[in-house]
């Protein structure tokens, strides 16, 4: 049986690809002066299209957006109808429009003159009305579409979509725009997870933290790891500051190699100098810390020259929450 059907899949591909590349000529200095508007504008990127461009336009005004950019799209038709009221003289609207010709945006311009707001078009023909009246024109024109029918939008629409990225990632490197900025805008996403979440977000505090007396014994350091549960106990000095530390692994060796551990205090089974993480710390790094040191508990604290213990926090704690190394 022929496989042609394969080979068309290959050859849009190719062709989409090709009419991509194309665009790298056209990041010239019109493209930078289009940059600078939007750089510049104080109020919002409003972007509008009908059809197969109004649903690229959604995507580049969230992609706008996403990347620090005040974004949002408005349905052509619907501008006609009452929502041109939400364009404001600050701010700047973004065509989108492969023929040029789209009546319901030409409609549009007449009274976005009068407010003076700045008008770009991505554009498929330069030698069309929209390209007239805006005030910037950068091109998307392809050669044709891809498919075997010249008529699906296809290498245009890809066109368009990847002038839309060019622009906002334009954008983002102009306002140094970096991670933790990304991260505000997606806090539900694992990046903002990771870039956001702190020690304090996350922690035990109060009654769930495991403390026992430099004096207490075995008996006590066992009931407390048992009651909280998380296989380890802080040890404190009469002044409340941390000292050592015991885990459930310090314990069951204890009890296999000597015959009067159960006796001890916790100041002699504890180990000193146990890693510490600040409560302002991003979670993440608690993470890589006990990974590094193949731990499973950090007990946290409010400054660096602080041994009063606020609160501990658990792998699973942070594992549980989404946040991933």
């Amino acid at each position: 049986m022929s496989k042609k059907y394969l080979e068309k899949a290959r050859e849009l591909l190719r062709s989409e690809s090709e009419a991509i590349a194309g665009l790298v000529e056209r990041i010239d200095k019109n493209f930078e002066k289009v940059l600078d508007v939007l750089f510049k504008t104080k109020g919002k990127i409003v972007v509008t299209g009908v059809g197969k461009s109004g649903h690229i336009g959604h995507k580049i005004a969230a992609t706008l957006a996403s990347t620090g950019t005040p974004s949002f799209f408005m349905h052509a038709y619907e501008a006609g109808h009452g929502d041109l009221g939400v364009i404001g003289p600050q701010d700047t609207l973004l065509i989108i429009s492969n023929s040029g010709e789209t009546d319901e945006i030409i409609h549009l311009i007449p009274p976005l003159k009068k407010m003076r707001v700045p008008i770009i078009g991505l554009l498929g023909r330069h030698e069309s009305t929209l390209a007239r009246k805006c005030d910037f024109v950068i091109s998307t024109q392809v050669n044709g579409e891809a498919d075997p029918l010249h008529l699906v939008p296809t290498s245009s629409a890809i066109a368009t979509l990847a002038m839309g990225d060019a622009l906002a990632i334009g954008l983002l490197a102009k306002r140094r725009f970096n991670q933790r900025d990304f991260a505000g805008l997606h806090p539900a996403g694992s990046l903002g997870r990771k870039l956001l979440t702190t020690v304090a977000d996350l922690m035990h505090t109060g009654d769930e933290v495991p403390f026992v007396q430099a004096k207490d014994t075995m008996p006590q350091v066992l009931y407390m790891m048992t009651k909280k549960s998380l296989g380890i106990v802080g040890v404190l000095n009469e002044s409340d500051e941390l000292i050592g530390v015991i885990t459930d692994g310090d314990l069951r060796r204890g009890l296999e190699r000597q015959k009067d551990f159960i006796k001890q205090s916790a100041i002699k089974v504890m180990s000193r100098n146990p890693k510490l993480i600040r409560t302002t710390s991003l979670a993440i790094e608690a993470l890589h810390m006990m990974e590094e040191f193949s731990i499973t508990n950090l007990f946290v604290f409010n400054g660096e020259n602080d041994r009063k213990p606020v609160g501990i926090i658990h792998i699973h704690d942070i594992l549980h929450y989404g946040i991933m190394s």
